[in-house]
């Protein structure tokens, strides 16, 4: 990503993987309405996320949701970054996975006008450099759902 910015990532995350994360994340909140996962761990051949749905997705929901996500990485969307005072920040994106006591500047990634959100992780700059995204199984249990998934050329 191209931006200059003060706050460096915590993680070195594999940049394709992550930027799918995103269109992933805000996929799943457009298809269930449910929150963006807070729990996941994103590597270079395969990362999961976890999800809390009232119920199982059928395969067909995901298949669905596959479907979506790659349609967005077919847009060859700008991915951008953009630092901002965290009370701009909270007028543009929810930033209630920032712990309360987080001060300063916030960072806001945007993936065109698709999703906006705050990371500080590494980032492709065209989602056209993502590949594409694969659903390689899931499971739910309790009212979760783990999604694993992976990027195929």
């Amino acid at each position: 990503m191209t931006d200059k910015t003060p706050l460096s990532p915590k993680k070195d995350y594999f940049a394709p993987m992550h930027t799918a994360e995103h269109i992933l994340n805000q996929t799943m909140v457009r298809v269930f309405g449910c929150e963006r996962s807070k729990t996941n761990h994103i590597e270079k051949n395969k990362s999961k996320c976890d999800y809390f749905l009232p119920s199982a997705p059928t395969q067909e929901q995901l298949d669905e949701v596959e479907r979506l996500v790659n349609e967005v990485i077919a847009m060859e969307l700008p991915v951008r970054g953009e630092v901002m005072p965290r009370a701009e920040a909270e007028k543009r994106a929810d930033l209630s996975s920032l712990p309360p006591d987080a001060t300063g500047d916030v960072r806001l990634v945007y993936i065109g006008a698709y999703d906006v959100c705050p990371c500080i992780g590494k980032h492709v700059e065209n989602t056209a450099e993502i590949g594409r995204f694969k659903i390689s199984s899931f499971d739910y249990a309790d009212g979760k759902l783990r999604l694993r998934f992976k990027l195929e050329n």
